[in-house]
């Protein structure tokens, strides 16, 4: 236990604790955001006829330049009445069904109607199929629309209900609950004695969940004493899928989230991550719970969350790729060289250069107000000068 896990491994035993939950079958009005448990296939043309892209007179092709005979009207959501018969147009708005025999779309800017005729005025239609959207132009039947493991966006359900889906089978929401642990922390706006801190870290772990398919108790705190600790954890974990513990990770002598999951009845899976901030991190179970012990520095705290606890959730919940991505952009300023564990630097991505902020002590809050990205260096990582690239995690 007393080597330091690289960040990969560390994860991957993490995600191992426990399986993704249950699935759910619910509608699609409630799906925002939830993680897809299965495929979803096109049951519909979609659009299952075709339909007209503008407003304007549906003609057969080959009868331009005209004039032609006004034949009928057809809107959107209504069936023509009649085909479209030789030297004739008919009347048609944006989302309407073409009438049999016609396959383009005059606007109406291009022709003027007297009475029954119909005049060419403009240039017309370059081409036969103008203006239309032919059936099964987005998606035919049997096509394969969304993958399980994605996470439905608004675009994605929109794609489902056009195919037809009322609703969705899901994965579940996981229950996660925040514990904070200090003596000295304090409840946020209240009057402080000398000592004691402000309590943040459980607010903003909640709001980093809070776009996440969970349901997040509100944050707990619990003081520097190792029996209430287990007393707490142990009833937690009786309700809830996940027990995120916030300081006392270390190995001070009021650090007591190790002996408090022992206390409790837990296992120890893990502790300290090859990694800066937030080396002394924990997992471990108590009964089907997990445990995730971060450390209890803010910015450690929430680098270890966007490593750890999101991808926690997010895999609980049924997430196919849980963890954050990697991406490049050229460095504003140069970087020494990497030290011995692996660095995640708060910077600002702006006009696509990455800069590090001055401050990089784990205990500050103010670089988190305007980072939106965290600078990777991996272990002995060569310096790199300025416009070198550099790997990132967007963070919000």
């Amino acid at each position: 236990m007393s080597a330091l896990l690289a960040v990969e491994e560390a994860q991957a035993r993490l995600l191992a604790l426990k399986p993704p939950l249950g699935a759910d079958n619910i509608g699609v009005a409630q799906c925002a955001g939830r993680y897809l448990a299965q495929d979803v296939v096109a049951g519909r043309d979609q659009p299952a006829a075709a339909l007209s892209a503008m407003d304007g007179y549906a003609i057969h092709f080959a009868d331009m330049p005209g004039p032609w005979t006004i034949a009928g009207e057809v809107a959107a959501g209504t069936a023509p009445a009649h085909a479209l018969g030789p030297g004739e147009a008919i009347r048609i708005f944006t989302g309407a069904m073409l009438p049999d025999n016609a396959d383009t779309v005059v606007v109406q800017e291009d022709v003027t109607a007297d009475g029954a005729r119909l005049t060419l005025t403009g240039d017309g239609p370059a081409s036969r199929g103008r203006h239309v959207r032919p059936r099964a132009s987005d998606f035919a039947a049997g096509a394969h629309l969304l993958t399980a493991g994605c996470r439905l966006s608004p675009g994605a359900l929109a794609a489902a209900i056009m195919g037809g889906a009322g609703d969705l089978i899901v994965g579940g929401r996981p229950r996660v609950a925040i514990l904070t642990t200090g003596d000295e922390l304090v409840a946020p706006g209240r009057a402080l004695a000398p000592g004691q801190i402000p309590d943040s870290n459980g607010t903003m772990l909640a709001a980093m969940l809070a776009a996440e398919p969970a349901d997040v108790t509100l944050p707990l705190r619990a003081r520097d004493d190792r029996g209430v600790l287990a007393n707490i954890l142990g009833d937690m974990a009786r309700r809830h899928d996940v027990i995120v513990t916030v300081g006392g990770a270390s190995v001070g002598d009021h650090d007591h989230v190790r002996g408090a999951l022992d206390d409790a009845g837990g296992q120890l899976d893990f502790w300290k991550i090859a990694m800066r901030p937030g080396k002394p991190l924990i997992a471990g179970r108590i009964g089907d719970a997990i445990l995730l012990g971060l450390p209890g520095n803010p910015s450690s705290a929430f680098v270890t969350a966007t490593l750890f606890l999101q991808p926690l959730v997010r895999h609980l919940a049924g997430a196919a790729a849980p963890f954050p991505e990697v991406g490049q952009a050229p460095l504003a300023v140069p970087l020494g060289p990497g030290g011995t564990r692996r660095d995640y630097l708060r910077a600002r991505l702006d006009k696509a250069l990455l800069t590090p902020f001055d401050g990089q002590d784990s205990g500050q809050t103010q670089p988190l107000i305007s980072a939106n990205a965290l600078i990777v260096r991996d272990i002995g990582a060569a310096p790199c000068a300025a416009g070198e690239l550099a790997n990132y995690i967007a963070i919000a």
